[in-house]
C-alpha cells in the first residue's frame, strides 16, 4: 500500500500549515509507526518526524524540533504533520511513510529507497 500526503503549499516565513496522510480504502494507520519525510530540489530525502504505534511517542530532527507536531486521529484514519514557524528551508515535497515499528521508520531516515513511496506533497515557503 501507498499512502498520500496532502495539505501543502505555499506559505511565507513564519506561517503554518497542517498536513495529512492517509491511506487506501481499508488499511488502518492505527495499526503502524508513521513517518514524515522530505525532499527539497537538489537534496536527499531525509526523514522529519515519527510517530510510534502504541503510546504515539513522537521523535523528530533537530531542525524541527519545537516547531513541527505529529500526531493522529484513529477515527479519521489520518496521520498529520502540523508546522509552525515555517522557515524557507523547510520548503520541500512532504512524503509519508508506514513501518511495523519506529525502528523500521528511522532505518529508512538512512535507507530511503527501501521503501515504495506514495504522492508527496509541496510545501513552499517564500516571501
Amino acid at each position: 500500500v501507498q499512502l498520500q500526503a496532502s495539505g501543502g503549499g505555499l506559505v511565507q516565513p513564519g506561517g503554518s500549515l497542517r498536513l495529512s496522510c492517509v491511506a487506501s480504502s481499508g488499511f488502518s494507520l492505527e495499526h503502524y509507526a508513521i513517518g514524515w519525510f522530505r525532499q527539497a530540489p537538489g537534496k536527499e530525502r531525509e526523514g522529519v518526524s515519527t510517530i510510534s504505534i502504541i503510546d504515539d511517542h513522537t521523535y523528530y530532527t533537530n531542525s524541527v524540533q519545537g516547531r513541527f507536531t505529529t500526531s493522529r486521529d484513529n477515527a479519521k484514519n489520518t496521520v498529520y504533520l502540523h508546522m509552525n514557524s515555517l522557515k524557507p528551508q523547510d520548503t520541500a515535497v512532504y512524503y509519508c511513510a508506514h513501518g511495523g515499528s519506529t525502528d523500521a521508520l528511522l532505518r529508512l531516515w538512512v535507507f530511503p529507497n527501501e521503501y515504495d513511496w506514495g504522492q508527496g506533497t509541496q510545501v513552499t515557503v517564500s516571501s
